[in-house]
């Protein structure tokens, strides 16, 4: 099962970008399909973005889209989260997510093979 660690995390201010990184081990990480996720105290953990192994598909939540970018890079077994825009709307602590070589077509929905243990982004108005 891979091991995943996100970094990058900390505080901005309003409209301001952050890029969360998402280091994996100890797996395939060329092979699966990777996600972001976020939770707010008091709610469910929320799905942002998700990638295709090949990149060749990825999917944004409607508040994300047009401000955040996910991307990878399997030669570094990493994945990335740029966060441009940000709004106080977006602070939560962020996880990164593997979904393994499965792909459903809709990775909302999708369940989640292995999350990261996670980083705060908190956005100051």
């Amino acid at each position: 099962q891979v091991q995943l660690v996100e970094s990058g995390g900390g505080l901005v201010q309003a409209g301001g970008s952050l890029r969360l990184s998402c280091a994996a081990s100890g797996g395939m990480f060329h092979r699966y399909n990777m996600g972001w996720f976020r939770q707010v105290p008091g709610k469910e953990r929320e799905f942002v973005a998700g990638i295709t192994w090949s990149r060749s598909m990825s999917e944004y939540a409607d508040s994300v889209k047009g401000r955040f970018t996910i991307s990878r890079d399997n030669a570094k077994n990493t994945l990335y989260l740029q966060m441009n825009s940000l709004e106080p709307e977006d602070t939560a602590v962020y996880y990164c997510a593997s979904y393994g070589t499965v792909y459903s077509g809709n990775f909302a929905s999708q369940s989640v093979d292995s999350w990261g243990q996670g980083t705060q982004v908190i956005v100051s108005s």
